[in-house]
């Protein structure tokens, strides 16, 4: 593979994702980015998180219905995704390490990457709905 050019764009958008602990999405990143490079474009942005996503120093998080998030851990953990407000929590849990294991044990291959996400309703979005109700 031949040696990246250094892009002090990309150097900006990976400290913005590995800064960020909201899953951002490219639209977000791309609001923040352009605050210190105005000329940037929005695809600039999806070819330089791409990038990165590619050369392993962020994650790509696929919500389904909603756009696409990053994640600066990129060590193998589990999402929970509210199904109202689209938040994105990390979840850490050692049991999903041996549920690899036992699935790996009872396969004719290798797992070479496990994704578990989890879906429901965040806290905020709970409390609302509770304050709905008793309205």
């Amino acid at each position: 593979m031949a040696t990246l050019k250094y892009s002090r764009q990309r150097e900006c958008i990976r400290e913005y994702v590995q800064k960020c602990k909201e899953h951002p999405t490219a639209d977000q990143v791309y609001a923040e980015i352009k605050r210190e490079f105005p000329n940037i474009s929005l695809g600039t942005v999806y070819r330089n998180l791409s990038l990165l996503v590619e050369l392993g120093e962020i994650a790509k998080i696929s919500t389904g219905n909603s756009p696409d998030r990053f994640d600066c851990n990129t060590k193998p953990h589990s999402h929970f995704i509210c199904t109202h407000c689209h938040c994105i929590q990390d979840v850490e849990n050692n049991e999903f390490d041996c549920m690899v294991k036992k699935v790996a044990a009872n396969i004719d291959g290798r797992i070479t990457d496990q994704t578990t996400t989890f879906y429901g309703l965040c806290n905020d979005c709970l409390n609302e709905k509770e304050l709905l109700k008793s309205s």
